[in-house]
């Protein structure tokens, strides 16, 4: 049985974040994509459009050194335009160090993603890593 498409977009775009393939991420994106991030930290809030998007996951980059790691655990989806990847997340940084398992859910608008809500296991652990 064949991935469903969604799945398999989502899949695309953890490989490209792992790569380190920005280009690719940026087409997976509609131009008006947002990306929320939870917390009360440095990281966390609303970026809206691919260079704001980019140029956060630029910063998550340089913040842990580049040792930041995501694997995809799962992918779901409902048939109607949203996917759930889940993750286990993992860095280190500044004598911290944090392993939390999360998700992303994804709103998919034709073939490309036009939102994304992160959300995390440990919102306390989240907000003392980025702080």
């Amino acid at each position: 049985m064949a991935e469903h498409p969604h799945a398999q977009l989502v899949r695309k775009g953890f490989e490209a974040f792992t790569r380190g393939d920005m280009d690719t991420l940026r087409g997976l994106m509609t131009a008006d994509c947002t990306h929320h991030v939870p917390g009360t930290h440095p990281m966390s809030g609303d970026f809206k459009g691919q260079d704001a998007i980019i140029d956060m996951y630029r910063r998550m980059g340089e913040t842990t050194g580049g040792n930041m790691r995501v694997e995809l655990r799962g992918v779901a989806v409902d048939g109607r335009g949203h996917a759930v990847g889940m993750a286990l997340f993992t860095a280190d940084r500044d004598g911290k160090h944090i392993e939390d398992f999360g998700a992303l859910v994804f709103r998919i608008v034709g073939d490309k993603i036009s939102d994304i809500d992160e959300c995390v296991q440990d919102m306390d652990a989240s907000n003392d890593f980025w702080s």
